[in-house]
């Protein structure tokens, strides 16, 4: 059995081109937390994890030219458990089973809700006063985020204008925002909401940046859409911003996307139907 073990491990590893292998503490409790850890941090033929419940210690193997650690240590993040890098937000780790809930020695000691959900390590380079501070200071959390609404408001109305060349070339500059983020700045609801969502940003943002057929690029954009909603309740704006609603498109299903103007200019038809759909929340 061991032999099988050892075999399947290797086979798994030859199968990732571009190996790095590094070793990282993960926190966690007993065998049912390795099985969540290793499923959630591996990918087929790109990452794979191996974690030892007694030294909580993960050897990753990925593919350099397709992922990171920091990609890996986010998925794990995402299913409940801490690194030096990453914490689980609070309702991922408070659904575990109660084997698996482990001492969390990486959370912030400050009681806020705040404080709670921002990134362990970042916190350990500022004295009480700054990290107090922090959530308060809106400008500083906004800065973060902003260069993301600004450049998704430029996918938006590059659509509007059905010129799928200019989208693509829009979305290569949202896709740069978005890794530019750094988490560690974000409020405590912003961290929650970017830890759910930022795999679908990314996602169909590559989706769109890479085709240049405007119908495919606007599917994308109806998903992108509902991460940047998620992102817009959760973090403050400096103007209000008009979630809107097209009731024709998908079939007539309907698909929904966020302006910084009122007026109606629908981006999923164009010129075509411009003033089709309607305000249903204003974000403020």
């Amino acid at each position: 059995m061991v032999i099988a073990v050892l075999l399947s491990s290797i086979n798994g590893f030859a199968q990732i081109k571009n190996a790095k292998t590094e070793t990282v503490k993960i926190y966690g409790n007993c065998g049912m937390c390795k099985t969540t850890i290793e499923k959630a941090g591996n990918l087929k033929k790109v990452a794979n994890v191996e974690w030892n419940k007694d030294t909580k210690m993960a050897t990753l193997t990925y593919d350099s030219d397709k992922t990171n650690q920091d990609e890996i240590l986010k998925r794990i993040a995402l299913a409940g458990y801490d690194s030096e890098k990453f914490l689980a937000p609070d309702d991922v780790y408070a659904k575990l089973p109660g084997c698996c809930q482990y001492d969390r020695a990486l959370k912030p000691t400050a009681k806020t809700k705040e404080a709670g959900m921002d990134m362990s390590k970042e916190h350990s380079n500022h004295n009480q006063t700054e990290m107090a501070a922090s959530g308060n200071k809106a400008s500083q959390n906004q800065s973060q985020l902003k260069p993301l609404f600004d450049n998704y408001f430029s996918v938006k109305d590059a659509m509007i204008k059905s010129d799928a060349a200019n989208v693509s070339a829009k979305a290569t500059e949202l896709a740069a925002s978005i890794k530019a983020v750094d988490m560690n700045k974000l409020s405590a609801e912003e961290h929650t909401v970017w830890m759910k969502v930022m795999q679908d940003l990314a996602s169909n943002v590559e989706s769109i940046s890479k085709s240049k057929d405007i119908a495919k690029q606007r599917e994308a954009f109806a998903t992108l859409s509902g991460s940047i909603y998620k992102l817009a309740k959760v973090s403050k704006q400096d103007v209000p911003v008009y979630y809107q609603h097209c009731p024709m498109y998908n079939g007539g299903k309907g698909a929904n996307w966020l302006s910084k103007e009122n007026a109606i200019k629908n981006p999923y038809y164009g010129s075509q139907m411009l003033s089709c759909g309607s305000t249903v929340e204003t974000i403020k």
